[in-house]
């Protein structure tokens, strides 16, 4: 049965569709038939994360509004013939996404695909809240500082409370912490919390702890979901966190700062 995955977060910018385009990317690897939808209206920011920008002729709006079918609008990864994405309209704005016309699509999506990643905006405003209405999980994305903490503790309340599954008393939306942008050096000096701080405040289970990495700037701006960069620390911790999320249950590793060898002591390294 095909399981709706939100990827959330309360504060813009803390790598949620960097995110979405890495673990989409993951389950369709993995063998599962994979969709990523942009939810963000206005602003289409996951086709240039997965590279097919120019291969955009029709898009979520025109979907919903019956102005162009779902083969239409689908684009398929030149990578990976499993995954598969939905982009968002440039030009038209958050409200021309209504409850009626989502649950249309991710419908029809489910007769097709074995995951729907949702890609959601930051915050609650209508973009956002569509995104998580129809959702089995929740992978609730958040950078290790307080004002983005306090903004992702804000989403859960509302996955609890304004999700068809609360609506209708049925089992809560599975929710997962995602942690990015993590640099161990900056916790031991006080600059950015701990995963244990983290965990404290939001009490959901840990599904991935992403590092603080050029590389994920590198792939994005090559078209490239991290998660295929296999030398690269982050790339390595997003195919921990899709493994987890399909049930594998990895250590979580980038999340000690690693200690001088004896030699760097000697000569002065730090």
């Amino acid at each position: 049965m095909a399981k709706v995955i939100v990827v959330t977060s309360g504060k813009g910018g803390v790598g949620k569709t960097t995110s979405s385009a890495a673990i989409g990317m993951g389950l369709a690897m993995s063998g599962h038939k994979t969709v990523i939808i942009d939810f963000d209206i206005g602003l289409r920011n996951l086709d240039l994360v997965m590279g097919c920008e120019r291969r955009v002729v029709y898009d979520f709006i025109n979907v919903t509004q019956g102005e162009a079918n779902l083969n239409q609008a689908l684009i398929k990864d030149k990578r990976c013939d499993r995954l598969f994405v939905l982009p968002a309209s440039q030009t038209r704005n958050k409200d021309a996404l209504t409850r009626e016309g989502v649950e249309q699509v991710l419908e029809r999506l489910k007769q097709e695909f074995d995951y729907i990643l949702c890609d959601s905006p930051a915050g609650i405003e209508n973009g956002a809240m569509m995104a998580l209405y129809f959702a089995d999980e929740a992978i609730i994305t958040t950078n290790p500082e307080v004002s983005s903490v306090q903004d992702s503790d804000r989403i859960i309340g509302m996955l609890q409370s304004r999700s068809r599954r609360a609506e209708l008393g049925q089992e809560p939306i599975r929710e997962h912490l995602l942690l990015n942008r993590y640099n161990p050096v900056r916790v031991e000096s006080g600059e950015m919390l701990s995963v244990a701080d983290v965990e404290d405040i939001l009490a959901i289970p840990l599904l991935g702890v992403i590092p603080e990495s050029q590389a994920v700037l590198k792939a994005s701006n090559s078209g490239t979901p991290v998660i295929l960069d296999d030398a690269s620390d982050a790339g390595q911790a997003y195919q921990d966190t899709v493994a987890r999320l399909l049930g594998d249950a990895r250590p979580m590793r980038f999340i000690s700062a690693e200690k001088p060898g004896l030699l760097r002591r000697l000569f002065g390294g730090k």
